[in-house]
C-alpha cells in the first residue's frame, strides 16, 4: 500500500485508490484529472501531486506519478465509481483512522515511558551493547529501503512477494531456505513497562551479505548472480 502522513493528515494516493478498486491506475488518474476543476472552482486549491517508486517484478525500480487526496478528495472522486468500490474506500479511510489514533496514542505512551526509564537507560544501554555485539554494523529495514526511497513496509513486503521472509510470530522472519547463510542477525530490544517489569524483544537486522542479497534482489530481480 502507498499511504503517508503530512502534517496530522493521512493521504491516499490514486496508486492505492487503483490497488483497493481493481482499476488500472491510468484510469484513475483520468477520473481525477477529469473532476480536479469543478473540484479547484469549489475549493479553490488543486489536487497534491506526487510520485512513488515501485519495484518490477523483473528487477529495477520504475517511478510512477500519481496523486495524495484526503479522505474529502478521495470521496469526492469515488462519487463516480460503483457502489462496492466507494465501500471499500470508505472502509480504507476507516482503517487509517484507526491506525493514525492507535500510532498517536503509542506516541504518547512512548513520552510516557522515557520519563519513567530515563535513569535506567544507561544501565540497560551498556547491558545491550554487549548482547548485540554480533548485530553491530547491521542495517535494519528502514535504512535499506531508504536507499531506494522507500518504506520498510513496502521492502518488506517486496520480501514476502519474493518468498525470503514471511509474518510469524509477531515480526519479519526469514525462509528456512535461506536460514544460516549469514543474511540476517537478531538484535534484542529491552524495555521497562510503567510498572517496572522488563520486556525483551527482538527484531531482524540485515549484515552486509543481506544488504548485498536485497540490492541485487530488487535491481537484478534474485539475490545472486
Amino acid at each position: 500500500m502507498h499511504t503517508q502522513f503530512k502534517q496530522q493528515t493521512a493521504y491516499m494516493t490514486s496508486l492505492e485508490i487503483a490497488e483497493i478498486c481493481g482499476k488500472p491506475h491510468n484510469d484513475i488518474l483520468k477520473a481525477i484529472r477529469k473532476m480536479e476543476p469543478a473540484w479547484e472552482r469549489v475549493s479553490l486549491g488543486k489536487f497534491s501531486q506526487s510520485s512513488r517508486k515501485v519495484i518490477q517484478p523483473n528487477g529495477g525500480v520504475r517511478e510512477f506519478p500519481c496523486y495524495e487526496l484526503t479522505k474529502t478528495e478521495t470521496l469526492y472522486i469515488a462519487t463516480k465509481f460503483r457502489d462496492e468500490e466507494r465501500a471499500k474506500l470508505v472502509l480504507r479511510w476507516e482503517q487509517l483512522e484507526m491506525e493514525r489514533l492507535t500510532q498517536h496514542q503509542s506516541m504518547r505512551l512512548l513520552t510516557t515511558k522515557q520519563e519513567v526509564l530515563h535513569e535506567s537507560e544507561e544501565i540497560v544501554g551498556e547491558q545491550l551493547d554487549e548482547v548485540n555485539e554480533e548485530s553491530d554494523g547491521c542495517l535494519t529495514v528502514s535504512e535499506i529501503a531508504a536507499v531506494y526511497n522507500m518504506t520498510a513496509h513496502d521492502l518488506n513486503s517486496f520480501l514476502v512477494d519474493m518468498k525470503i521472509q514471511r509474518w510469524r510470530c509477531g515480526q519479519y522472519r526469514l525462509l528456512p531456505k535461506y536460514e544460516g547463510l549469514g543474511l540476517t542477525a537478531d538484535r534484542l530490544n529491552v524495555s521497562y513497562s510503567l510498572k517496572g517489569k522488563l520486556k525483551y524483544e527482538t527484531y531482524l537486522v540485515w549484515t552486509e551479505k543481506g544488504r548485498d542479497f536485497i540490492t541485487n534482489l530488487i535491481e537484478n530481480g534474485h539475490g545472486w548472480d
